[in-house]
């Protein structure tokens, strides 16, 4: 019995060490190792030492990819943070069917990314698509959504937002309902206006909340594969090629896996950084 006792705890975490050493562990170690080798999957793995990272260095199309991943962020986060606070503060109000707007929003967010993606591609199509035949309606010139290199990326960014914007404005609720209602109270006392209530009150209380959601925003933008795999394929013009779909094409495409982790390794750091950034200037009222 005593033995028993001793190896039960051993026995009941076992299956989450095994778990982590297979599916976690291993993987990175692997991939590490890998950065430094020439390996097709096919093929026994070649040592190359540090030429994998020398080629990093010189890949313009890896840092158009980074490049591209910057302007998806730059238009994704501020927009996504705007939209959902906004429909969260209407949604947070005592309006007629609440309920219903707050899931009818949130119901892109739980729907396939694939779907959500070929429906968009329908929309931009450039002769048959719904936005081009609005424009036309109305006496203005279609617009290349899709197939001009500087309206590409945006388009994706705006389709992004809408697909994700629902999960943000639960978030956002959550915040706002947590802040005090006395604080509302004073400030009405002493004559304080909506907008003044807002920038004064709301914005510091949920303060916590932004810093999670420019977080969540932030990885969901680095992870930007989909849209791009499906609507554009990258194009034109590598306008479009996200870092994980260039990872993605070197490794699966054409079968440089030892490029491809190294890619992987180092996007990894590049986000670990911005998120290290992000947490200085964002969280640094909190």
């Amino acid at each position: 019995m005593k033995f028993n006792n001793k190896i039960t705890p051993y026995l009941l975490v076992s299956p989450y060490i095994i778990h982590f050493l297979v599916f976690v562990a291993f993987p990175v170690v692997f991939s590490i190792v890998l950065t430094f080798h020439k390996w097709n999957i096919i093929s026994p793995m070649e040592y190359t030492g540090l030429s994998n990272y020398i080629r990093l260095f010189k890949d313009a199309v890896f840092l158009q990819s980074l490049i591209n991943t910057l302007i998806f962020l730059v238009i994704h986060i501020p927009l996504q943070i705007i939209v959902a606070l906004f429909l969260a503060e209407v949604l947070n109000q005592k309006i007629k069917f609440r309920g219903f707007f707050r899931a009818a929003f949130f119901l892109p967010v739980i729907v396939s990314g694939v779907v959500v993606t070929i429906l968009w591609q329908q929309l931009y199509g450039f002769d048959t698509g719904l936005l081009n035949r609005i424009l036309v309606s109305i006496g203005l010139d279609k617009i290349g959504w899709l197939t001009d290199p500087n309206v590409a990326m945006p388009s994706i960014a705006l389709m992004a937002t809408w697909k994700n914007v629902g999960l943000y404005i639960v978030l956002f609720l959550v915040g706002l309902q947590t802040v005090p209602e006395q604080y509302y109270e004073a400030a009405d006392m002493e004559g304080a206006s909506k907008w003044q209530k807002f920038f004064k009150i709301t914005l510091p209380m949920i303060n916590p909340t932004i810093f999670m959601v420019v977080i969540l925003s932030t990885i969901g933008g680095f992870s930007l594969f989909i849209e791009p795999y499906i609507m554009t394929g990258g194009g034109p013009l590598n306008s479009t090629i996200s870092a994980v779909l260039y990872i993605y094409k070197q490794g699966f495409f054409y079968y440089h896996m030892g490029y491809s982790a190294t890619l992987g390794f180092f996007f990894a750091l590049i986000i670990l950084l911005v998120i290290v950034i992000q947490k200085r200037f964002v969280e640094r009222d909190i």
